[in-house]
Formats: structure tokens, C-alpha cells, sequence
């Protein structure tokens, strides 16, 4: 049986050191893929703004402060996913339910965007899935010292 992955146990002398799990590797994977995607955004939304004249200056300036405290959240999130942070599962399920709604309002309406919606929904529905995974549960469940 393997032990759980504990980032803080053990130092360079340590004989075995428990390995982290694939399934929270992939997590942070699929997370920092997320967060580079809102990294883009918030460099096109920069670029339309020097470029174009928008309706209204402060919402732009607006969804641009959105989305870059967006990008700094789930950048945070990916990396503490990598460090096996136990509040990751929480703030991980509560960006990926914004996802979910997101992608559910790109399958509807006048200006319907179904491949936008799978691009969003089908993300969130694995990393939903591997946040309670055996293994990423293991990984992220508090530590005694």
C-alpha cells in the first residue's frame, strides 16, 4: 500500500519519499492550463482596449479587473494543487461551478456558442471529478504534525 503524498515530511536524507499522486499532477495540469487561458484573456482584453474604443470605458475596465483577479486565483490554486494545499478542493469546486454556468449560458441565447461551452464544460467536469479522486483526496486531507 503507498503512503499519501505529505509535502511537508522528509528532507534530503530520507531514504523513500512518497511520490506525488498522478491524479493531483494532472489536476494542477488541467488548472494551470485554465489559468494560462485567463492570462490570455486578460492580454487580449488589454490589446482590445489599446486598440479599440469601447461602448463604455468603465466596464471594460471592469471585465478587465475580473478577469485578472481570475488569472491570480486559479494560478493560485494551481500551484498550491501542487503542493497538496487541503482549501484547494473548495476554491477549485467554486471555479469550476462559475465554469459550469458560463459554458451552460454558451449553449443558449441569440449569440449561442456551443463549442465554447464544451471547451468550458468538459474541464470543469474532469477536474470536478479528479478533486475526489481517492488519491488527490488522500493527497489534501489535513496532516497531523
Amino acid at each position: 500500500m503507498s503512503q499519501p503524498f505529505d509535502p511537508g515530511q522528509g528532507g534530503a536524507d530520507e531514504p523513500r519519499r512518497a511520490r506525488r499522486p498522478r491524479a493531483l499532477t494532472v489536476l494542477a495540469a488541467l488548472l494551470a492550463a485554465e489559468a494560462a487561458l485567463l492570462w490570455a484573456a486578460v492580454i487580449w482584453l488589454i490589446l482590445e482596449l489599446l486598440t479599440d474604443r469601447p461602448t463604455s470605458f468603465a466596464s471594460a475596465i471592469a471585465i478587465l479587473v475580473l478577469t485578472i483577479v481570475a488569472a491570480l486565483w486559479v494560478s493560485t490554486i494551481a500551484v498550491a494543487t501542487l503542493r497538496a494545499r487541503p482549501w484547494i478542493r473548495a476554491a477549485a469546486v467554486t471555479w469550476q461551478l462559475v465554469q459550469v454556468f458560463v459554458a451552460i449560458g454558451c449553449f443558449q441565447g441569440l449569440y449561442a456558442r456551443p463549442d465554447l461551452g464544451w471547451a468550458l464544460l468538459v474541464p470543469s467536469a474532469l477536474v470536478i471529478v479528479l478533486l475526489f479522486t481517492r488519491s488527490v483526496l488522500e493527497a489534501t486531507s489535513t496532516r497531523e504534525p
